[in-house]
């Protein structure tokens, strides 16, 4: 971890280290707990009329996997804004998990798969994915989630080119799409996530939300610099 630490603190200002590790750990966190207990619990599938005219694209897979690359590069652009900046945006973020565990737990979700023949690669890519990532926590989605911030939490900095801003947009839109046509989530899972980052994005800015999470990252920094001075 305090390699780990070093390394980012290279690339981002001290104080943008602790919230993007927080925001890491919490979302695997979450996206695995609930799975945990949920797993064996009734599932609700949510799918409707729309969702069955969307076709199957398995060569959409690409998109899918290849935003965890969109993901890192935007959250670390996002790790170096202004200090009020991070803690607007990771307070939002890390309420927005919240708020997934609550739902995942409260009302799983499910939807129905297609058979995938296992020829050619983006057929075999996509039993992959079906492999490793069971058909829960679909609403609200994460992918979603997570990648409509990539773009929101960039939008309002006046240091990103204005292209890359509107590649970001451009790559959430995708990533939104890809979801639906490789069968990973229907249309409300979307919805849902683009929702719950605009409105966690919002109370984010809330003065009390944002230095509430400022106080508790301060604590946390405490903790670590008698940690290490003791040691």
């Amino acid at each position: 971890m305090g390699k780990l630490f070093k390394k980012l603190k290279k690339l981002i200002p001290e104080y943008g280290v602790m919230p993007l590790l927080i925001a890491v750990t919490l979302n695997f966190s979450v996206y695995g707990g609930a799975r945990v207990i949920a797993g064996n619990w009734k599932h609700h599938n949510i799918q409707g009329e729309l969702d069955g005219m969307i076709p199957f694209l398995p060569f959409t897979v690409v998109i899918y996997l290849g935003c965890y690359l969109f993901w890192i590069v935007n959250y670390i652009l996002i790790a170096r804004r202004g200090k009020r900046e991070v803690c607007q945006f990771f307070s939002a973020d890390f309420l927005s998990r919240l708020i997934c565990f609550a739902i995942y737990l409260l009302y799983p979700t499910t939807n129905v798969r297609p058979a995938v023949e296992p020829e050619g690669i983006w057929n075999q890519l996509m039993i992959f994915l079906y492999t490793i990532d069971a058909a829960d926590n679909l609403f609200p989605s994460i992918h979603c989630l997570v990648s409509w911030f990539c773009f929101a939490g960039l939008r309002g900095e006046s240091r990103i080119p204005r292209w890359y801003k509107a590649a970001s947009c451009v790559m959430a839109v995708m990533v939104c799409i890809s979801t639906l046509t490789t069968k990973q989530h229907v249309i409300v899972d979307v919805a849902g996530g683009v929702a719950l980052a605009e409105l966690c994005l919002w109370i984010g800015k809330r003065p009390k939300v944002w230095k509430t999470y400022e106080k508790l990252l301060d604590e946390i920094d405490g903790k670590l610099l008698l940690e290490g001075g003791g040691a």
